[in-house]
């Protein structure tokens, strides 16, 4: 990239740390706003090159909320940069997650780290940083950031640079960074998706059709606001329930949420012919506590043998904390796929989804249009800055998300208009 090619928020991340004046002034910097509004990659070139300018043999922080997300928003991003390897060799080594760089006759060595929960802090004790990158901090635990922080405390020129998009308004890091930079000495860029200068208009709408209420405002319009109302509040019947069933592929896959006495969910999905788009075609659901009896594993799997009848899926996706029924179905001879349960992706990803009229429902999963209702967000921790669904009509919703991030995974394809006759 040139400067010529950057937006004016894209050049001052570039430039902070190497104007004398900017340089002396700030600590750190913090890029927060939209999804796709160019910050991440101007931030990591910024990183590397201050770095390489300014340090010889040091070592360098880089997190993510995991390592391997930390390896594919920045370290594969920064290998492929034309502007770092015009001057530099970024070699990987994905055995200890360092990433050593090379060039202009200096050596610096790049740790990777993942700050997902509360004992992540652990994993960064005990070595000094010369400067860290945090990509995505709103994900990230506090105690683990601050561990991060004390790291560069012994090195006098340290920096510290954040990126992220918005969460809650009562976050930790909104409250005490965004909202007070200058107790940090830090500079405060807000980005919004018209500061990628490599976005069309075009392509600016058709990721704000994308999304919706409280993503829409964080993920577009870039703002802290908080979670409330219904979840999955884009969801509606003229765009996502079926009375008829389409044209179907043979492609048929089951995800369950498994209750004791909670209720046990099965849905059934099958892909629409010629398309990308999906359909929960029926459901099953007991209510151990509702029916006042507890089946055994052995009698859901039979009950799931006769709900499926003719199909076969390609796999069961399961709630992974489910190991005893996992086995059973495993001793069945059931290819299962133990769930990806992120919970927070997973609402997101899902919700896009829907937006877009990927997900259809057949009209009888009453159970599952009943509880597209229900779930809603916890009110009372959004209060204290955290995003939580309520724990109460959400088994259906739970089975639903298993299948959209575990097998769909979260690659969302855009789709404008539903067909004649979905």
């Amino acid at each position: 990239m040139t400067l010529s090619e950057l937006s004016p928020k894209q050049k001052t991340v570039l430039k902070w740390a190497f104007t004398p004046s900017m340089r002396d002034k700030y600590k750190a910097i913090i890029c927060d706003g939209a999804v796709r509004s160019g910050k991440t990659v101007c931030m990591l070139t910024a990183f590397i090159l201050w770095a390489m300018r300014n340090f010889n043999g040091q070592n360098f922080g880089i997190c993510g909320k995991t390592v391997a997300s930390a390896e594919r928003n920045i370290v594969r991003p920064a290998q492929e940069q034309a502007d770092l390897q015009a001057y530099f060799s970024l070699a990987y080594r994905r055995a200890d997650h360092v990433l050593m760089v090379r060039g202009l006759g200096r050596e610096n060595r790049f740790y990777i780290f993942g700050g997902k929960d509360e004992s992540s802090y652990a994993l960064i004790q005990g070595i000094t940083l010369a400067g860290v990158l945090f990509d995505e901090v709103a994900l990230m635990p506090r105690s683990f950031v601050d561990q991060a922080i004390a790291r560069t405390l012994s090195e006098p020129q340290a920096k510290l640079w954040f990126n992220c998009n918005p969460e809650g308004p009562g976050h930790w890091f909104y409250k005490e960074w965004v909202c007070q930079p200058e107790a940090h000495k830090a500079l405060h860029l807000h980005f919004r998706m018209e500061d990628n200068p490599i976005l069309t208009p075009e392509q600016i709408a058709d990721a704000e059709s994308m999304y919706t209420g409280v993503f829409r405002d964080r993920y577009i319009l870039g703002l802290w606001v908080a979670a409330e109302g219904r979840i999955y509040d884009m969801f509606s019947t003229a765009n996502n329930v079926v009375d008829a069933l389409p044209d179907l592929a043979g492609e048929s896959y089951v995800s369950c949420d498994y209750g004791t006495q909670n209720p046990t969910v099965f849905l059934l999905w099958r892909r629409v012919r010629g398309c990308e788009r999906w359909v929960c075609v029926r459901e099953y659901y007991y209510s151990g506590r509702d029916k006042r009896r507890q089946k055994t594993d052995s009698e859901f799997a039979d009950d799931l043998k006769r709900w499926l009848g003719e199909d076969k899926p390609r796999a069961i996706v399961v709630d992974p904390s489910a190991a005893s029924f996992i086995a059973e179905l495993r001793q069945r001879g059931y290819a299962v796929q133990k769930a990806d349960n992120d919970v927070l992706d997973g609402i997101r990803d899902t919700a896009q989804r829907i937006q877009t009229g990927e997900l259809l429902f057949h009209r009888d999963c009453t159970h599952t249009l009943e509880e597209f209702r229900a779930y809603v967000w916890d009110e009372k921790a959004s209060q204290q800055g955290l995003d939580k669904p309520v724990k109460a009509s959400d088994h259906c919703m739970d089975a639903m998300r298993y299948f959209c991030v575990t097998i769909l995974g979260r690659q969302i394809v855009s789709v404008k208009r539903r067909p004649r006759g979905l």
